[in-house]
């Protein structure tokens, strides 16, 4: 039996209807504002001081109604070769190979090592403020609510979420720039005669 392909974009299967440059549309039309929030200088306070930030950004969340948060990594994770490498370890008889292998899982221990504060938490809010200067108003608010918090925080833009998108779907995160399309940049324009 032959399967039916889908024409469907990703943007279609995900309910985006359009991206903004301060967030997007779902596809039924509601507008979502996507803050970028990262935890400041955690590794020069003290537990207590920790603990003092959480409850405050708990108390912060409280009050923003109709909100939802994620955490990503916001840097490729390692975990699928780390395993590959830890399976051909285990079935490798070849000392200078194994040695090899052990290498490489400790290259990429240190990989993640270095990346351990690469952790992004995402606030996506639904403002029901009808115009855009109010939409605006609201989300600054937002952002001021977080940042007294202790928290770096920014709204996302179109290159953002574009980004976030490909470390969710397929954990890259190589490329400088994402293209709408996939393949734009490699298309040139016929000019008209």
């Amino acid at each position: 039996m032959k399967r039916k392909m889908s024409n469907a974009s990703t943007a279609d299967l995900m309910g985006v209807r359009e991206l903004l440059d301060a967030g997007y549309v779902t596809a039924e039309g509601e507008r979502r504002a996507v803050f970028l929030v990262k935890p400041s200088n955690l590794s020069v306070i003290s537990e207590d001081g920790i603990k003092a930030r959480e409850e405050g950004l708990s108390a912060a969340l409280k009050s923003i109604p109709e909100l939802s948060v994620a955490c990503l990594d916001s840097r490729e994770g390692y975990g699928e070769n780390k395993r590959f490498l830890q399976r051909r370890l285990a079935e490798e008889k070849n000392p200078v190979i194994r040695l090899l292998l052990e290498e490489d899982l400790r290259h990429l221990d240190e990989l993640q090592v270095s990346m351990a504060t690469a952790r992004e938490f995402l606030i996506t809010v639904r403002p029901t403020e009808k115009g855009e200067r109010e939409v605006m108003a609201r989300l600054g608010r937002v952002e001021s609510a977080l940042t007294e918090q202790g928290m770096t925080v920014r709204l996302a833009g179109r290159d953002d979420l574009k980004r976030i998108l490909a470390v969710y779907f397929e954990q890259n995160v190589s490329d400088e720039a994402m293209d709408d399309v996939d393949g734009e940049r490699w298309v040139t324009r016929d000019e008209e005669i």
